[in-house]
């Protein structure tokens, strides 16, 4: 069945089985060319400026606690808190995110000067504007910074926090003083908006930022403002009440009093909201095609406001209804919205599930549709495919390079970012079809969206990929991990005229992205088109992705502590020398330090020594040293097992007296070690008078141990081990004469641990049940006679059945999972 390309746009990118609007890579990649960005191989991503100046740290967000949670675990009786948090009525989480809900870096390229501006917030409250600029010297970016090489701050500081940046480039005109202005730049806060002029001094190309007024809004809060593509000195600004103010900055200027306040004109909209729901919230606004028709962006609809006329037209384009049957839950909205192309035509909208691309001229039909798989995303942008493919030294792509366009979906909180690539579809590329594409836009996805890794120390492989929720999932569940990792908090693409200066040419094109982290630095990233995206970095495999130091995202505060500050450290040498595999070293530079200390004496008494043989004995560790034969080992499983419990068991029993006095030890002698009584107490286990299960080696320490009183006095229990069965078996291989570090260096306690899993498991193999019709009539048993005595003086050897996981590929790991379980047939 032939479908329209209405019907067409309903199946979307992600969720449905070969959508009829997808044009994959292995069809097209003849005229397509690489869709997949990746940072460059082989090259380093280049600081060009770090000061915390650049990016100051963000005040601490809100508790996760709710307002009734925090008085309940406060000192206020519990009936008093309920009845105070009642009178506040509902409260709503503040939601962290929403810190870093907006790009935080701009770029203002200046093509005749071969300058682009980067704009940020800086101050203690992000309430003033701070900016730099790049250039090429010596064949390389630098940054022009102040007389001081810091970077340059506006004048102005609002003591409210910058909320977003707008920037409008406008061709170049005489200023004052040969000046030349490039741009005029919006700052909005949460209740105001600030304008100014952006100037470059042709003659030391230096930036600066004259202030021209300020707009005030006290009766409701901005949502969003946009400036004007068609009249550089025209801005946009919305509120959260749905008023919609427009500015002409020019006009106002020459119009404004001594004071500096824009008035600027409130424009009458009356938006027919037939869905008669009061559940939503004003998202964005944007300039169409016309400079007095604007879109409007709510969460639940998008309208189209003309002002041509004296009468205001409004027509709604989209509702959030038209995304089902494909949302994730019952109640879905929109999230993010952007202007799409440079006719002013198209425009983007994101949901919780879905990502759409709309024209204004097919109200309630979208073009394209896609499921993005990412998580609230509030970052939205569009950009021509031909400024990330620019500087390309094959031609073959060129069509689609230019007629192409690209969406940067995605969330900074959540440093995710997705790709989605859309264009004319193959037979529009001829002169005719390319002009019916500029009327009706027959608009095709590009093959399925990607991931775009605006950070290089970032590895998609799944090993990393897991260590990472891993090292996440670690943390306290009131700590964000964001506080711990150098994050980007903006982007922006460098033009090619800047670019090209410095980047030699790729085989596909490339660009250069200027990031601002979280660290407060600024960085320079080649990235290439390329076929493949898996990029496995050597760094990103031998480091852990994160690591968890306190980065400047959050300010702590600026009360100082009022107490002393006294800090314990811990010695870790055994610990990280058994991480790293250098155990021995460790070890035999620890023994040649103390030999030249002065011997001690003698620890040990006889009476200890018979205690501890006679309770190891009692625990089943004394057999195994008058047999070598393994199979003794299986004499005492009851219950199912790991081949890895089976082998420590094994090697604990094989280790001679001597190190084992030095494993175990009584309370009277722990006593002895000097320790701080403000520390952690040492915790360890006690060995049993009889057998346990589960062993007494993988039970819980005491709950006493060195913390002792004057009323309770320690007994003459049995504790241990106190050094780990790696040390010991170590140490073992010290006293077989393998003392130097050279000769030690071969020995791993983690390959004689593996080497000893791999002899019990030919054991257990042995001695496994593969088939229970293996078992005769005779070798049945009864549950009713299920004692473990009863294989003690047989002479058959016990049945048992060994399980071993199957997946992926096998290795130590694999044998330690190994499970070998005692046979029972009824």
């Amino acid at each position: 069945m032939e479908l329209s390309d209405e019907w067409k746009a309903y199946f979307p990118i992600g969720k449905s089985l070969d959508p009829p609007l997808l044009l994959s890579s292995s069809s097209s990649s003849c005229w397509l060319g690489p869709l997949l960005f990746i940072p460059k191989p082989k090259t380093h991503p280049k600081t060009l400026f770090s000061s915390p100046l650049i990016f100051p740290p963000l005040l601490p967000p809100p508790p996760r606690l709710s307002f009734s949670r925090f008085l309940s675990t406060s000192s206020v009786p519990y009936s008093t808190s309920f009845s105070i948090a009642s009178r506040f009525g509902p409260y709503h989480d503040v939601d962290a995110s929403s810190l870093l809900s907006h790009n935080c870096l701009h770029l203002l390229h200046c093509p005749d000067q071969n300058i682009a501006l980067v704009f940020f917030t800086t101050g203690s409250n992000h309430d003033r504007i701070g900016f730099l600029a790049i250039h090429v010297q010596d064949n390389d970016f630098k940054i022009l910074g102040d007389r001081n090489g810091d970077v340059f701050v506006s004048n102005n500081y609002f003591n409210h926090k910058i909320l977003r940046i707008l920037l409008n480039p406008v061709d170049d005109f005489e200023g004052i003083s040969g000046d030349s202005v490039v741009g005029y730049l919006m700052a909005c806060t949460l209740y105001a908006v600030h304008w100014y002029s952006v100037r470059i001094d042709k003659s030391s190309k230096t930036p600066s930022l004259d202030y021209l007024g300020c707009k005030l809004f006290k009766s409701s809060s901005i949502v969003s403002a946009c400036c004007s593509p068609h009249l550089p000195e025209e801005s946009l600004v919305l509120l959260e009440n749905g008023a919609l103010f427009l500015f002409d900055i020019e006009s106002d200027v020459n119009c404004q009093k001594s004071n500096g306040y824009f008035k600027g004109s409130k424009l009458k909209v009356l938006l027919d909201d037939s869905s008669g729901s009061e559940n939503y919230k004003w998202l964005g606004i944007e300039f169409s095609w016309h400079p007095r028709i604007f879109i409007v962006a709510r969460s639940d609809a998008v309208f189209l406001v003309d002002f041509r006329l004296d009468k205001c037209n409004v027509i709604c384009l989209a509702k959030v209804e038209m995304l089902s049957p494909y949302v994730v839950g019952e109640e879905d909205q929109f999230l993010a919205f952007s202007r799409a192309g440079a006719d002013g035509f198209q425009f983007v909208l994101a949901s919780h599930s879905l990502l759409v691309l709309c024209d204004v001229r097919k109200p309630m039909m979208p073009l394209l549709r896609w499921a993005h798989n990412l998580d609230n995303p509030c970052y939205i942008d569009v950009f021509m495919l031909s400024e990330l493919r620019s500087q390309s030294r094959d031609d073959r792509y060129q069509g689609s390079t230019e007629s192409g366009f690209c969406i940067i979906l995605g969330s900074f909180w959540n440093c995710e970012f997705r790709l989605f690539c859309y264009g004319p579809s193959s037979a529009c590329e001829g002169s005719i079809g390319m002009g019916i594409s500029k009327f009706c836009k027959p608009f095709l996805a590009w093959d399925l969206p990607s991931d775009l890794l605006l950070s290089s120390q970032e590895c998609h492989c799944g090993s990393c990929l897991v260590r990472e929720e891993f090292s996440k999932g670690a943390l306290p569940e009131w700590v964000d991990w964001q506080h711990k990792k150098d994050i980007v908090l903006g982007f922006g693409i460098l033009n090619r005229d800047l670019s090209e200066l410095v980047c030699e040419s790729d085989e596909f094109g490339g660009f250069t992205l200027i990031r601002l982290m979280s660290s407060g630095r600024i960085e320079a990233q080649r990235y290439c088109a390329s076929w493949d995206f898996v990029q496995k970095l050597d760094v990103s495999h031998r480091e852990p992705l994160l690591n968890f130091e306190d980065s400047l995202l959050y300010s702590l505060g600026d009360d100082e502590y009022e107490f002393p500050k006294k800090f314990k450290y811990l010695n870790l040498d055994y610990l990280r020398g058994y991480l790293f595999g250098n155990l021995t070293k460790v070890l035999d530079s620890k023994m040649k330090k103390s030999c030249k200390a002065p011997l001690e004496k003698e620890s040990f008494s006889l009476d200890f020594h018979e205690i501890l043989c006679e309770k190891l004995k009692v625990c089943g560790f004394g057999r195994f040293r008058s047999s070598s034969a393994l199979a003794i080992v299986f004499n005492d499983i009851s219950l199912p097992t790991s081949i890895y419990e089976v082998t420590s068991r094994q090697m604990w029993a094989t280790l001679p007296l001597e190190l084992l006095l030095l494993a175990f030890s009584g309370y009277s002698e722990l006593l002895d070690v000097p320790f701080d009584d403000k520390t952690m107490p040492l915790e360890f286990s006690v060995v049993p008078g009889l057998p346990q299960l589960p062993p007494f080696l993988l039970r819980k320490p005491s709950c006493r141990s060195t913390k002792w009183s004057h009323k309770v006095q320690p007994d003459d229990s049995l504790v241990g081990p106190v050094l780990p069965l790696p040390v010991l078996l170590t140490l073992h291989e010290f006293r077989n004469g393998c003392p130097d570090s050279e000769k030690t260096c071969e020995f791993s306690s983690e390959v004689e641990l593996g080497l000893r899993c791999d002899e019990v498991m030919r054991a257990a193999a042995e001695k496994a049940i593969q088939d229970s019709s293996l078992l005769n009539n005779d070798q049945a048993i009864s549950l009713a006679d299920d004692r473990d005595e009863m294989w003690v003086d047989s002479q058959r050897s016990k049945p048992f059945l060994l399980y071993q996981p199957v997946g992926g590929i096998r290795s130590v790991q694999d044998i330690k999972k190994a499970v070998l379980k005692v046979a029972r047939t009824l």
